[in-house]
């Protein structure tokens, strides 16, 4: 599995899957972009926000993972996504190590945090395995399909994480 910085190619498959409701699943709302929509959010994202998109090591892509600060570059959020062919194989797992890791060594980041549907057992289960501790529900934090959702609220503080798990520091 490889991360990298999504670019102006990916645009037309990150389109197909934000517009597809199987990517996203039950817990999110259909977003539903147009091209045009996409490529104006790519050419203003800032170093606040980036997407990596998730390839399996012979360049398929199978996904995507991004972050962006919360008010203050020392607390970052992540979301992820992944077609639902490839779930439950480990990507999504290697993909939040990975971003922590980035995160925790490339920036003053001091809180990266989740938020995953209550009901959304699969996530919790990655994000725990992660590292991360579920902190409370956020309660109606999400409207989805016509009803307010309560999420789960997860982080990994810098003390917590300590050392990469996958990504080498570099002298």
């Amino acid at each position: 599995m490889n991360l990298r910085v999504e670019e102006r190619e990916d645009l037309p498959i990150v389109t197909e899957w934000f517009n597809d409701l199987e990517v996203g699943g039950e817990f999110f709302s259909p977003v539903q972009r147009t091209r045009a929509e996409m490529e104006k959010s790519f050419e203003s994202s800032s170093s606040e926000f980036k997407r990596f998109i998730i390839q399996k090591k012979d360049g398929t892509r199978i996904g995507f993972i991004q972050h962006f600060n919360l008010h203050s570059p020392a607390k970052t959020e992540i979301g992820y996504a992944l077609v639902p062919s490839e779930r439950r194989k480990g990507y999504c797992f290697e993909a939040v190590k990975i971003m922590v890791d980035y995160l925790f060594l490339s920036s003053e980041t001091v809180r990266v945090q989740a938020h995953t549907d209550v009901r959304n057992l699969a996530s919790q289960k990655l994000l725990e395995k992660a590292g991360f501790m579920k902190e409370g529900i956020i309660r109606k934090n999400r409207f989805i399909n016509g009803t307010w959702r309560d999420e789960h609220l997860y982080s990994i503080l810098r003390e917590e994480w300590k050392e990469p798990k996958i990504l080498t520091k570099t002298a």
